[in-house]
């Protein structure tokens, strides 16, 4: 004690604001100390107070023991990851009481420990690494609360009760930054929000962190979820070479970023320099990362018991691994004498012969000389051992050879390694454009053994490696690819689900490999924002652009944002309807920036029409903003303004000539295939006088054709009428005419026959393409929206041009059974779903399945086709109930 009330400032305070414990230390009596570090709390007036009083005991406790040797590091650590552990769930339990008194304590809200918590290793004086992840069907609100503001009010409450210093001191600092992105995500991450990215998008050392996870407080079935769902990230069953290589970038990066502690000597940073704490951590986990994969034994949190259990395997050097055991306990010890001198997280020797001796008095020695000659050994042993590695890392390149290669494949796990090692002999034969030139061969042997393991993994080995094989092909050069998917581990295996899952976006994506680029920035992985934002990004110019170049421009962007959005159905990120929303989103915006930059390039040569102006309005799918990667974009062009007046550009033309021709143009901007690839397919058949008529027509004839001559069928498409350009008194002035058409009087029963006998015309002309054809299928969703526009033509209510709003509010009239909205959910995310990963609508691949009951919201693939038959059915019934002419037909009998 002496010692410690002499040398360590720190503790010399504890030992005088406790002098009851001070006794009991002074008497060498631990066991009674540790007595009382339990109930050192047992009188605060509330939980912070007591954790703050019980971490100041124990802090006391434990340093006096370790400096007296009657406590091994061991000892320490342990005893500080499991107070850590139960200030945590304390802490939890009394955030719950106050703002959540009837929810279970810490109900669906968990803390996972990283680094020396998640190993139970924590320093003297340590940071604590959490994770915060939560559940938001389970976690308690109160209120209008969303679970993303409890969850937040959660995490923020807990970093709190931890972090802040007060009179008693604190319990743990509190460092967040190792949960993703941490500069813009929230606090706490939804469930599966974070398996996803871990799954798709985390780093190599990410992938290392989690070696040393658990579940530390919180609810413990949330996080054993977490962790068993993510296993697969972090123990590989290929050599992650790509991984190592990382880590052992980070390593050197540290050394060069550190280069004032790596000298040995005063100031030398026993973690982060060259033979330290890290890099006997790193030696450790490198070769875990290898092995563990297919090894669970290798599997281990402590540095020192991963050490022997490399060993015991085979996997390493046992002299080696004793020496790095040795030198690793010996730094953590005096790293703990750092901390002890006035608690803080430091790890660096005191560059000034005093500190030194200060700190070698405090363990013990005489003077910092001879605790220096104690570390210099050790120092350069890990690092000659450390060096070694990095030095003699393994090269990455599958074997040359044909029967090796095969045998390296099948080592993968993959069934049929000769068609895997065909394939790679014909990249490998100089017949490929791509991979002709030296700096393309190493980029794509560098990468190819993960990827090769990625899609080896993936659900369709045989069906991904094909479609790479199709993408290589295509490939103008391969170098700026491959080195992408060396940089990204998760982008290697989004690439596998994408060419395993989704063949619409895996021929996008041979046509076009930037915009698998595009996904480098996680951003992309978002849903996009409002139409505004998106417009003024599409639009950007580069100095010196002209039409034609701001059209690739746009279409590039717009691809790119298609390409995004299919991605994050495969991955899971979001909702199939918002991600719906999305599409449509895109596709409005990109309306905007195309028409606008079309209608400059015209005026140029045309001028302008005096009092008029172009607007287009959207129907179906753009029109009720629930857009699939296939939609076609139905628009009406219409105009305002005396259709016989003229322009007064160079080229003048009149009225309707020139919309006429304008709306062409426009048309041919957003369908017409360019180097930039094709965009949308346009249909404009529902205009007035369909294919037979003009182009654009003036809103005085729309209106008039509306009111006097349209067919029911076209005012049923008008029910997802939408202005998307035009200016807001125009768009205004069409939306009041669209209206006054659609709450027209109307004879119930000529009404359902018509709507009927134009259902059974699709019937006749368009039967379903396949079991899954979720539109046109009995009951699907084209009998889902004609029952829809029925009520809403019918009853002159609900008219939203969103058919889950019209829905609804048609549901809440009591003019339509509610289960018909779920129905509609249902199958629209199903829809959505199918039309990337299955668009002949027949039953996806075995391997595929599960993906889209995920995608669809369901459990599973039997689920699915459960909750799709019942679906089917209530549409069926409605139908039956609505618009049969007689009770003794149904639609079945005809379709």
């Amino acid at each position: 004690m002496t010692r410690a009330r002499e040398n360590a400032p720190y503790l010399a305070m504890a030992m005088e604001v406790q002098p009851e414990l001070t006794a009991l230390l002074a008497d060498e009596n631990l066991e009674a100390a540790m007595d009382f570090t339990a109930q050192a709390g047992a009188r605060a007036e509330n939980v912070r107070q007591k954790l703050r009083l019980e971490k100041r005991a124990l802090a006391l406790t434990l340093a006096i023991g370790d400096l007296a040797g009657q406590l091994t590091l061991t000892d320490v650590i342990t005893k500080l990851s499991d107070f850590a552990d139960r200030t945590l769930d304390e802490a939890l339990a009394d955030i719950y009481a106050d703002r959540y008194p009837d929810a279970t304590p810490a109900q669906g809200f968990a803390v996972i420990g990283l680094g020396k918590h998640g190993s139970r290793e924590l320093n003297y004086s340590s940071d604590i690494d959490p994770i915060f992840i939560y559940d938001p069907e389970t976690i308690p609100t109160r209120g209008k609360e969303e679970p993303s503001d409890a969850a937040r009010r959660i995490g923020q409450g807990l970093v709190d009760a931890l972090n802040t210093r007060d009179a008693n001191g604190y319990v743990f600092r509190v460092d967040m930054r190792l949960r993703p992105s941490p500069e813009v995500s929230p606090i706490a991450l939804p469930v599966e929000a974070a398996i996803s990215y871990y799954e798709s998008s985390a780093l190599a050392w990410e992938q290392a962190a989690f070696i040393r996870s658990r579940v530390a407080a919180g609810d413990t079935k949330l996080g054993e979820y977490f962790l068993e769902t993510i296993n697969p990230f972090i123990w590989r069953r290929s050599l992650d070479y790509g991984a190592i290589k990382n880590i052992g970038d980070v390593s050197v990066q540290i050394r060069d970023h550190y280069a004032a502690g790596q000298k040995f000597g005063p100031g030398y940073d026993l973690k982060r320099g060259r033979g330290g704490i890290r890099e006997a951590e790193f030696y450790a986990q490198m070769h875990q990362l290898i092995f563990g994969g297919r090894e669970p034994e290798l599997r281990v949190a402590a540095t020192r018991d991963a050490l022997d259990a490399l060993v015991e395997a085979g996997r390493i050097d046992g002299a080696k691994a004793r020496t790095l055991s040795a030198a690793y306990e010996q730094y953590r010890i005096i790293e703990h004498r750092l901390q002890m001198i006035n608690d803080q997280q430091t790890h660096s020797l005191p560059d000034d012969d005093a500190g030194m001796d200060r700190v070698a008095r405090l363990h013990g020695m005489k003077s910092g000389k001879e605790l220096l000659a104690l570390l210099e050994p050790k120092v350069e042993a890990v690092g000659s051992i450390y060096d070694e590695l990095i030095d003699d890392e393994d090269n990455a390149a599958l074997p040359k050879d044909s029967q090796k290669l095969e045998q390296a494949i099948a080592d993968m796990g993959v069934d049929d390694p000769e068609f895997f090692a065909t394939k790679i002999n014909r990249w490998r034969s100089g017949k490929i454009t791509a991979l002709r030139s030296t700096a393309a061969i190493e980029s794509f042997e560098a990468v190819l053994p993960e990827l090769i393991e990625s899609l080896a993994s993936s659900p369709n080995p045989q069906q991904a490696i094909t479609r790479l094989d199709s993408l290589i092909e295509r490939l103008p050069t391969a170098i700026n690819f491959f080195r992408m998917l060396e940089a990204r581990p998760g982008l290697r295996d989004m690439l596998g689900r994408i060419l395993s899952h989704a063949p619409v976006l895996a021929d996008a994506l041979a046509r076009r490999t930037e915009f698998f680029e595009g996904l480098i920035d996680t951003t992309a992985l978002d849903l996009p924002p409002d139409i505004v934002t998106l417009a003024e990004e599409f639009s950007q110019a580069e100095p010196g652009d002209d039409y034609q170049m701001l059209l690739d421009r746009v279409r590039a962007r717009v691809g790119e944002k298609r390409f995004a959005l299919g991605t994050q159905l495969i991955e899971g990120r979001h909702d199939a309807l918002a991600i719906a929303e999305g599409y449509a989103r895109v596709a409005e915006a990109a309306i905007q920036v195309l028409t606008a930059a079309t209608i400059t390039e015209f005026e140029a040569v045309h001028g302008t029409v005096a009092d008029s102006e172009l607007l287009i309005l959207a129907l179906g799918r753009l029109g009720g903003e629930a857009l699939t990667h296939a939609s076609d974009l139905d628009l009406i062009f219409l105009f305002t303004g005396d259709h016989s007046a003229e322009s007064d550009g160079s080229r003048p033309l009149g009225g309707t000539q020139y919309f006429n021709r304008l709306a062409t143009r426009i048309v041919t901007a957003l369908s017409v295939p360019t180097a930039a690839g094709p965009l949308y397919e346009v249909d404009t058949r529902l205009r007035p006088s369909g294919a037979q008529g003009p182009m654009a027509v003036s809103m005085e004839s729309f209106r008039k054709y509306q009111q006097e001559s349209a067919w029911t069928w076209e005012h049923m498409a008008l029910t997802r009428a939408r202005p998307v350009y035009g200016s807001a008194a125009a768009r205004q002035l069409l939306q009041h005419d669209i209206y006054a058409v659609l709450q027209k009087d109307r004879e119930p029963e000529k009404l359902r026959k018509e709507v009927r006998k134009m259902r059974l015309d699709i019937v006749a002309h368009k039967p379903p393409k396949g079991p899954l054809d979720t539109k046109l299928m009995e009951g699907g969703l084209i009998d889902w929206e004609f029952i829809i526009h029925f009520l809403q033509l019918k009853t002159g209510e609900a008219l939203h041009p969103q058919l889950d709003k019209a829905a609804l509010a048609l549901a809440n009239a009591g003019h339509l059974d509610g289960q018909m909205v779920q129905a509609h959910e249902l199958m629209t995310r199903l829809l959505v779903a199918l039309r990337l990963m299955s668009p002949d609508c027949d039953y996806p691949p075995e391997t595929s399945r599960e993906l889209i009951a995920h995608a669809a919201g369901q459990a599973n693939w039997d689920a699915l086709l459960a909750e799709y038959d019942a679906a089917r059915q209530c549409v069926i019934e409605e139908w039956n109930r609505h618009l049969r002419p007689d009770p003794d037909e149904i639609l079945g009998d005809i379709i």
